[in-house]
């Protein structure tokens, strides 16, 4: 675990690097827009993503700098989903990563267009010229992002989550949810198999299998945190899903039945990775942390 903590810093501080190239603030068109962007982006967070990204990647021999840009490209997009998730309109959040969030460091107006300019730039990486993948690879993963990001993935689900908001919901259409916001995660893992063009079918489909469970296993956490947590270390006010009435595993499979699902999950998810002939200890590694984690 100490190995996955030193690679995790490496991670978060390269992609936070490239963040700050992508994001110009030398001399944008609107400054402040670029800032709220920036502010958006940067103010912090695990950086799962594009870690998956990178240790999958690397996992399968593909050079960082090819990765770069699908792990700023998938950052981008939750970024600009954080941003617009914590809107008035949406979740109503004043705190995100134990700072304000954008629309209370601006105002609401930016915040929406700092959200609209980083999921435009998500697309503007992806599509740029990349040494290490092909225009047809490049295409394919635009074209992935796209249906992640979208009334496919996420967005489906954050509509969702909000249409489930003071409403009774059964296990399966929570899951049905959780399983559309976090697209995102399978996404991440899915470009970085694309880095490797050769790569097997079945091998796609365990890091599909193990993405799929990971992810899960990620909101299952989440919702836990909401209930053990507090709002020093979450970063964010603890209780809120409480507050906004939400459907949460705990709440329908109790504190010890959500604890249950996400054991479960991890189980799932290492399943899957036993049956990938690569070294996967670092994944491995990762799957523990999803489900530890304490904020």
């Amino acid at each position: 675990m100490i190995q996955l903590v030193e690679i995790n810093t490496r991670y978060q501080n390269r992609v936070n690097s490239q963040l700050e190239h992508y994001i110009n603030q030398n001399a944008p068109i609107s400054a402040q827009l670029n800032e709220a962007m920036a502010y958006g982006a940067l103010l912090g967070g695990k950086r799962i993503r594009p870690i998956l990204v990178y240790i999958v990647g690397n996992m399968l021999g593909t050079k960082l700098t090819t990765l770069d840009p699908i792990a700023c490209a998938i950052e981008c997009i939750h970024a600009y989903s954080l941003i617009h998730d914590d809107l008035p309109a949406m979740d109503d959040d004043d705190l995100r990563r134990g700072k304000p969030t954008c629309h209370k460091k601006f105002n609401d107006a930016t915040a929406i267009l700092a959200g609209d300019a980083l999921q435009t730039l998500a697309f503007d990486i992806l599509s740029t010229a990349n040494a290490g993948l092909s225009a047809q690879t490049q295409l394919t993963m635009i074209n992935r992002l796209a249906k992640a990001s979208g009334d496919n993935g996420m967005c489906a689900g954050q509509s969702l989550d909000l249409q489930a908001e003071n409403k009774k919901i059964d296990l399966t259409a929570l899951e049905k949810i959780h399983n559309a916001k976090t697209v995102l995660i399978i996404a991440a893992v899915e470009l970085a198999a694309l880095s490797k063009v050769d790569l097997p079918c079945e091998h796609r489909q365990l890091l599909h299998n193990f993405a799929r469970a990971i992810g899960l296993a990620f909101q299952v956490q989440d919702d836990i945190l909401d209930i053990t947590g507090d709002t020093k270390t979450l970063g964010k006010p603890q209780g809120s899903d409480i507050q906004l009435n939400k459907s949460t595993y705990p709440a329908l499979l109790g504190l010890a039945g959500a604890i249950e699902k996400s054991e479960y999950l991890y189980q799932e998810a290492l399943h899957a990775l036993t049956q990938l002939p690569y070294n996967t200890e670092l994944l491995e590694s990762f799957a523990q942390y999803v489900i530890k984690r304490d904020r």
